[in-house]
């Protein structure tokens, strides 16, 4: 006679096992034609899909362009890979919305690594949790010293500091009026709509 399952019936079991990648193999991959037309980045090992942007999205990201160029010229990449610690964790290579690197970086003949960069910026509304966690523990563990999530939705600013042993020591909430500079530059200071709007 047919019954309804409970699950909690049913033994634990180990997740099913996940393949990891290596930027190596995913070199390989987009040259032979896969994800022809889509946009991934590597982290951790996993392929993130970067699903299309929401206008609010794209809009923030024009605006900090805008910020960005004026007071760091080409010091800025944006929604550009970066060589994430090569040394410990080949299988990372994010693509964060916004970085600025310290001066006399050149950004035409490589990826800029963690010595490189003195600030990171990802600007959330549908990835907040993952962009708190996950990258936000990357990061930590290369060593990015200032750390800002933009958060849409909440309109602040979420400043993660001092990177120890694979966390930020320091997370930091600042609401859209409350201004902050970023270590590279102490003398500007920005509020949520400085960089959004």
């Amino acid at each position: 006679m047919p019954f309804a399952l409970q699950l909690e019936t049913i033994p634990p079991q180990p997740p099913p096992r996940l393949r990891k990648f290596t930027r190596e193999e995913c070199e390989f991959l987009l040259d032979h034609g896969f994800f022809a037309g889509e946009r991934y980045e590597l982290v951790d090992g996993e392929l993130i899909n970067k699903l299309g942007q929401k206008p609010p999205h794209a809009f923030a990201i024009s605006m900090l362009s805008v910020t960005l160029v004026q007071q760091f010229g080409r010091r800025i990449r944006l929604q550009l890979p970066i060589d994430v610690a090569p040394e410990d964790n080949p299988s990372s290579e994010p693509e964060p919305d916004a970085v600025v690197t310290h001066a006399g970086v050149d950004l035409a003949q490589r990826t800029p690594g963690p010595s490189d960069i003195a600030w990171l910026i990802e600007v959330s509304d549908t990835t907040l949790r993952f962009d708190l966690t996950t990258k936000a523990d990357l990061y930590a563990r290369a060593g990015i010293a200032d750390y800002w999530v933009l958060d849409l939705n909440n309109r602040r600013m979420i400043v993660h500091r001092e990177p120890l042993a694979g966390a930020y020591r320091s997370v930091t909430v600042y609401e859209s009026h409350e201004p902050v500079a970023p270590l590279v530059e102490p003398g500007l200071r920005f509020t949520f709509p400085d960089l959004t709007a």
